[in-house]
């Protein structure tokens, strides 16, 4: 059940997330990602990561492609994944895929971006910057505002 619970956080937090920062709320804007690159790209280097750079400052590696079939925006995603701050930290992390079932489309913009480019069976591992994942507002107790995150994910399936 407790995992049920916060499964339901981190959707939650996600969608919440989503919404992005507007000017009506305390001067909360996204930082831009060049600010972050520099640890980034210290963190990709330190666990060896072959990463390659999107244009919005996220850096991925596909380590299984996976089946020929992506998944599309409004996909439901059942996957295992492990989500750090860049020190290591861990924030989140699911094991059984049957805890997740959660739509694409309503998650972080770097799962939205990165998660379509593998299939079933698939493992990406993501370095995103705050603007691309809970942005200036933070996640929660867990993760600070303006932090750059990093995601291993594996798609265990998608319908």
């Amino acid at each position: 059940m407790m995992n049920l619970r916060k499964g339901f956080m981190i959707l939650a937090l996600a969608i919440f997330a989503t919404t992005g920062c507007v000017k009506n709320d305390g001067g909360c804007k996204p930082q831009d990602p060049s600010i972050e690159d520099a640890a980034m790209l210290k963190f990709i280097d330190s666990i060896g990561m072959n990463a390659t750079k999107l244009n919005k400052g996220m850096y991925y590696e596909i380590l299984n492609q996976g089946s020929a079939s992506h998944p599309k925006q409004e996909s439901i995603i059942y996957c295992t994944y492990r989500g750090t701050l860049l020190n290591g930290t861990e924030f989140d992390s699911q094991s059984n895929p049957g805890q997740t079932g959660f739509q694409l489309n309503g998650l972080i913009e770097a799962w939205k971006i990165a998660v379509p480019y593998i299939g079933k069976g698939g493992r990406i591992r993501m370095v995103v910057p705050s603007s691309l994942g809970y942005g200036c507002k933070g996640g929660g107790t867990t993760i600070p505002p303006n932090t750059p995150l990093f995601f291993d994910l594996t798609l265990v399936d998608f319908f």
